[in-house]
């Protein structure tokens, strides 16, 4: 049974929940993300992809639900901007998020659907999985919102994630045989890992890519593109095609894992349209024309 949106609910999972420190030294929000070796290197441009789609310049850049910055390439983001203003409904992940950025920061508790901003104040706006917290009806004046508070020009670019991708789709039978023959490999070997690598396997365990706990409603991009998007002048990329169910079920080293993912970023390099509809992670970005 879906869970009823509370943003109560949201900010209390988060404070008590999400942004809290496991045992083994990262976020219990780490484990909706797959942080093995073998995937590092692709996780790591698909993070980087936001760069190219923000001017890196000017006073203001908003990180709405910003939480608390908690992955490296999430730094380069305010690069060439005065101020990051990181805002979130969690005072717990701007505690930390100030600890990273310190003086570069402006730090604002908030809700993304009722941002407290005068119009037209900010270069550029980034939000990455925040606004599957919020029903529809939410998620459009939060769209809406961002639009609002750009500067004439500028760009917002906002990663969620569809609850269907046509791609994870076929490749289902492919994550069930992985699972089953890496599982029971895993099982059956001495385990060798460094202490490091069994950390991090121990924080992704969890196979499913969305909070349980929480409220999380996701749209297809079909039903994103009638409902939001023809407000916008917007278009819809690729972050990244495909899930951490599928990378933790098909991906291992030893097997080609990081071949594959080499080959897997090419073609969504050629193809970002396709790979960001298809896909299970879309980039979209808002534009902001001049006048």
């Amino acid at each position: 049974m879906r869970k009823e949106f509370d943003i109560r609910e949201v900010k209390s999972f988060y404070d008590s929940v999400g942004w809290q420190i496991t045992e083994d030294g990262v976020y219990q929000n780490a484990r909706y993300e797959d942080l093995r070796p073998v995937s590092r290197a692709y996780i790591h441009k698909c993070h980087m992809r936001i760069n190219r789609y923000i001017s890196h310049q000017g006073k203001y850049i908003l990180d709405a639900g910003s939480g608390p910055i908690q992955y490296p390439e999430y730094l380069t983001y305010s690069q060439g901007y005065s101020y990051r203003v990181c805002l979130d409904l969690s005072y717990v992940a701007l505690q930390d998020a100030r600890k990273r950025i310190g003086s570069h920061g402006l730090f604002v508790v908030a809700d993304v659907a009722n941002l407290p901003f005068v119009d037209a104040q900010f270069d550029d706006v980034v939000s990455l999985h925040t606004f599957h917290h919020l029903p529809l009806a939410g998620r459009k004046k939060a769209y809406a919102e961002v639009f609002r508070i750009l500067k004439p020009g500028s760009s917002a670019v906002v990663v969620n994630g569809w609850n269907y991708s046509p791609l994870m789709d076929r490749a289902k039978l492919l994550m069930r045989v992985g699972d089953r023959l890496f599982n029971s490999k895993e099982n059956s070997t001495p385990n060798t890992s460094t202490s490091s690598e069994k950390n991090i396997s121990a924080a992704n365990d969890n196979r499913d890519s969305e909070p349980r706990g929480t409220f999380v409603e996701k749209f297809d991009a079909k039903t994103f593109k009638k409902e939001i998007l023809p407000q916008f002048n917007s278009e819809i990329l690729v972050w990244r095609s495909v899930s951490v169910r599928f990378l933790r079920a098909v991906i291992h080293r030893g097997w080609g894992g990081k071949l594959f993912l080499r080959i897997l970023y090419r073609l969504e390099e050629w193809f970002p349209h396709y790979f960001g509809e298809k896909g299970q992670y879309p980039l979209i970005i808002l534009k902001k024309k001049e006048g």
